[in-house]
């Protein structure tokens, strides 16, 4: 499924994988969040309702354009950088962005309406 986040009047377009955390995701959809700095790599967001984690890869590692669940928290992960850390399985891989990630890369806050895309 493709998906696309308006930010600040540009879009970005990302494809969600075929798992039961994205799928979870993509029935939140349409969403309006507030996308919050982390580390320098991530673009965050708490998201309205916990999502399943089961069936997901966990990512470990992370690469710049990477969608994630983090589950302990709750919460969206955009990954705008490659990580180097070690990530622990909790971070559940819900798909990655196709186009426009360098308006993700803008320093936060961001406003993002997340929605699916119609062919």
């Amino acid at each position: 499924m493709k998906i696309r986040l308006s930010v600040d009047g540009q879009v970005v377009t990302a494809r969600l994988y075929d798992n039961a955390t994205a799928r979870d995701f993509a029935a939140l959809l349409p969403l309006s969040l507030t996308l919050a700095d982390y580390a320098r790599i991530e673009r965050i967001a708490d998201l309205p309702q916990k999502l399943t984690r089961g069936g997901a890869e966990s990512s470990v590692p992370v690469n710049a354009g990477d969608l994630a669940y983090y589950a302990p928290w709750g919460n969206l992960a955009i990954f705008v950088e490659d990580g180097t850390g070690n990530y622990t399985g909790d971070l559940m891989r819900l798909g990655a962005v196709e186009t426009g990630l360098s308006v993700l890369q803008a320093p936060a806050p961001l406003q993002a309406r997340i929605e699916r895309m119609y062919d």
